[in-house]
């Protein structure tokens, strides 16, 4: 079983948000202008510039384990690493094998961890062009994906607009669901539903949004909801979030109640929670909005006159999605989460 090998699965391993924030002030900016999209925004992908009308978008990720199933595991872990072009409006193209693997297991697991990642590069439209691996202690697995895109097409996470409205594309609860499994406390309904979630490319979401004007865009990943959001707004807006709308796989309710929560959600709690108001919102809801999701939605910041359309076609994907809030003007916290 690969999980004994691990200490933590999927996005919920990623190190907390503040201490990125205090080590990538540490790191000198170069000043390029073709490079459009660096770390400065806390942004998904990097963009370069090449021509005119063409850059590439660069991303990986990388993580240890949250199912048993290997080859489950590689479709999870490569749909994650592509959703990272996906938020920045790009095209997939080519992919590289990230691996980490003890040398004393079994090699047809780790064959079959890259069939399910090979599996989700094809879909994606990409190719799989090698790749790099390390003998360690624990198994992990992922992707570094190379896209392209016009330069002024760009969906950067931190463009929205007073008055944009929220769209979540994908249920949230992942994390809270894959540790009630860890714990054997998880319906296979539920499960089932976190699975479907992480092995949905946000490409199908991704090629509806280009049909209309979004101002701003990222795929909610191990920071959960409310820093992902928060990195959204910058210093410049706040944001309601009303929690009547908001997608999530409904046993995560009675698994908060039994305390199969992750360090992951504490973390995001701390670094962002001085900034969001909570209002008649019950602890589960609470831990949900900070869960850190592994191969998350998108959350898009959209003009009110589009969203009701395109609303309408992202449910037609089959996922459970929502117009989850709205962006104001800034007050004095930074996100108010009301019912």
């Amino acid at each position: 079983m690969m999980n004994e090998f691990c200490k933590g699965g999927g996005c919920t391993a990623k190190l907390g948000p503040g201490i990125l924030d205090k080590v990538l002030k540490m790191i000198p900016k170069k000043a390029d202008p073709k490079l459009l999209v660096g770390f400065d925004h806390s942004d998904d992908a990097a963009v370069y510039q090449l021509t005119d009308e063409l850059a590439v978008v660069q991303t990986l990720d990388f993580f240890p384990p949250m199912v048993e199933d290997p080859y489950l595991f590689g479709k999870i872990a490569a749909t994650n690493a592509l959703s990272d072009i996906y938020a920045m409006g790009g095209e997939v193209k080519t992919a590289l094998n990230i691996v980490c693997f003890p040398e004393s297991m079994d090699a047809n697991i780790l064959g079959q961890i890259l069939l399910g990642g090979n599996e989700k590069v094809t879909e994606a439209g990409g190719v799989l062009a090698g790749g790099h691996s390390i003998n360690d202690v624990d198994v992990k697995y992922g992707l570094s994906v190379m896209g392209t895109i016009h330069p002024k097409r760009i969906l950067e996470n931190n463009h929205c607009k007073e008055g944009d409205l929220l769209l979540l594309t994908k249920p949230l609860g992942v994390g809270i669901v894959m540790t009630a499994s860890r714990m054997k406390a998880v319906s296979e309904e539920a499960f089932d539903q976190a699975v479907e979630s992480m092995t949905t490319l946000n490409k199908y979401a991704a090629e509806i949004f280009k049909k209309y004007g979004i101002h701003a865009c990222t795929d909610i990943t191990g920071f959960g909801l409310l820093v992902h959001l928060g990195e959204m707004l910058g210093e410049n807006f706040s944001a309601e979030v009303w929690t009547s709308q908001i997608p999530y796989i409904r046993a995560c309710e009675d698994y908060v109640e039994e305390f199969y929560i992750t360090a992951a959600g504490q973390r995001n709690r701390n670094h962002i929670g001085a900034q969001v108001a909570f209002e008649n919102c019950s602890f589960a809801m609470e831990e949900i909005l900070f869960d850190p999701q592994t191969s998350g939605g998108l959350l898009v910041a959209i003009p009110e006159n589009e969203v009701k359309k395109a609303l309408k076609e992202i449910e037609a994907l089959g996922l459970d999605c929502g117009i989850i809030g709205r962006v104001t003007e800034k007050k004095e916290k930074k996100i108010y989460v009301l019912k």
